[in-house]
């Protein structure tokens, strides 16, 4: 197998700045793809939280200057690597635009911001004088590249035979800017058209990359097959359909050096498949943080989630009262609406010994509740791909689940022999209840138990799994 040169353009990236899963994916994806002999080079703004790393971050010297509407911007390049022999990070600087204090908080500018990002990007693989052979990007924010690519830089002895590849990690946000965008990215005007870039009179700019991309993934072939249906396409369906066989899913994968009960030094005790009476330690730890005394024979559902519809907590919230007459506890982890939060505050005060609310997001925290829960809850309306069933099932935390997008694709339904979870279909609290019981009734039976236990923990979701998928995906484009 040859190796790529690989120019990944991002609008975040841990460990430096992070919203979302987009910012997991590109923090581990390009270090299993160089450790599978390809050569990566990361794009991100220089936002004022990259400046809190503990990693060391070079000033260059070096400047572009990025054409924006009638502007030339400079961006000042910065740049490190994730480890010593991985991808190379680039940060595109520039206080003006980037240095704020969130990375996204719907700025009136973000249209200008993510143009200078994509076209930074872009100026940046010319300046580094490589042959590109693959351009991946990622949702709306570097959606104009593709675009971009076709238009200026066609022609360029970097990216004369590059092909582009946008990744939607959820669709549901697009970048939709005024037609006053065209400007700022220097687009010809004849590309503004229902076919083409237009989108209810404005740009679009995830649909420019939809349209413009030699190819299109999603983070689960489920989502794939969802997305190009009215319930899911969030109004791009029709174009979604039109590129279909262009279009393909790989589910997401987690970084087991951070996600394993065997080496995890967040638990208090570090256990295996193998060592599972090690995991009661854990419980015990978990409830005693959570605040519960433990009830004899019951489960503990974890919960680490945005508390919001999309999440499920409508369905949950109406579900609750009956829940709570189930001998279970449930600790429950996150932030969202405000709704939420006033309606679990009350429901925990009504039910001290079973419910566990900690509206925060704190790490250490989340691995706890992997590690010390017997089931993991998440009862989405959608789910592109979900990362919480995934490392739910490495620490015998075993997920229940809505079957819908990488929900559908990772978790198999345990028959009493054969998969590794509980799902349900209908959107509703009762579909929500019934699949509870179910799992209750199973763990009742713990030498059944012990099984789907097993069978979950012996998942492979590794990165260097997802990464062999995107090479192939590479290939098959060049070969295109």
């Amino acid at each position: 197998m040859q190796s790529m040169n690989i120019l990944f353009p991002v609008s975040e990236c841990v460990p430096f700045a992070k919203t979302g899963g987009l910012a997991d994916v590109a923090g581990a994806l390009p270090q299993s793809l160089v450790l599978l002999g390809h050569t990566v080079h990361v794009v991100m703004p220089f936002y004022r939280q990259v400046q809190n790393t503990s990693m060391e971050i070079i000033d260059t010297g070096e400047c572009l200057q990025v054409p924006v509407g009638n502007e030339l911007i400079e961006a000042r390049i910065h740049r490190t690597r994730l480890s010593e022999n991985g991808p190379v990070i680039h940060f595109l600087k520039n206080d003006a635009l980037f240095f704020r204090d969130a990375l996204y908080r719907g700025y009136d500018d973000n249209d200008k911001r993510f143009v200078f990002l994509s076209r930074g990007a872009l100026e940046l693989g010319k300046h580094l004088k490589k042959q590109w052979d693959i351009v991946h990007c990622h949702d709306w924010h570097t959606g104009l590249v593709p675009v971009m690519l076709k238009t200026f830089y066609q022609d360029t002895t970097a990216f004369h035979k590059t092909k582009s590849l946008v990744t939607i990690h959820n669709l549901a946000y697009q970048g939709h800017f005024s037609k006053a965008a065209m400007q700022l990215a220097q687009l010809p005007w004849e590309l503004f058209h229902p076919d083409g870039l237009e989108f209810y009179d404005g740009l679009n700019f995830l649909k420019a990359g939809l349209v413009y991309a030699d190819w299109i993934s999603t983070v689960s072939r489920t989502y794939a097959r969802e997305i190009v249906l009215p319930e899911m396409g969030c109004g791009l369906e029709g174009v979604l359909a039109a590129r279909q066989a262009k279009l393909s899913g790989i589910v997401n994968g987690i970084d087991y050096t951070v996600w394993d009960p065997a080496r995890d030094q967040s638990l208090p005790t570090q256990y295996a498949a193998a060592s599972l009476l090690k995991k009661q330690a854990v419980k015990h730890a978990l409830l005693d943080r959570a605040r519960l005394l433990p009830i004899e024979h019951a489960p503990v559902i974890g919960m680490i989630t945005r508390l919001d519809d999309q999440k499920g907590l409508d369905i949950f919230a109406n579900a609750l009262e009956q829940l709570m007459q189930l001998e279970i506890q449930i600790v429950i982890l996150g932030t969202g609406e405000q709704k939420y939060h006033n309606l679990l505050l009350q429901a925990k005060s009504r039910y001290p010994r079973k419910l566990s609310v900690n509206l925060e997001f704190n790490n250490d925290f989340a691995h706890l509740i992997y590690g010390g829960t017997d089931m993991f809850l998440m009862p989405s309306k959608y789910e592109p791909c979900g990362l919480g069933q995934l490392i739910s099932m490495k620490y015998g935390s075993i997920p229940v689940v809505r079957r819908i997008g990488g929900l559908a694709d990772t978790v198999q339904e345990f028959d009493g022999k054969n998969g590794t979870g509980f799902s349900f279909v209908h959107y509703s609290s009762s579909a929500l209840y019934r699949v509870i019981a179910r799992a209750l009734d199973t763990y009742h039976n713990q030498s059944t138990w012990q099984i789907v236990v097993n069978n979950a923990m012996n998942q492979d979701y590794s990165w260097d799994r997802s990464a062999g998928d995107y090479v192939a995906l590479y290939n098959s484009m060049i070969q295109k």
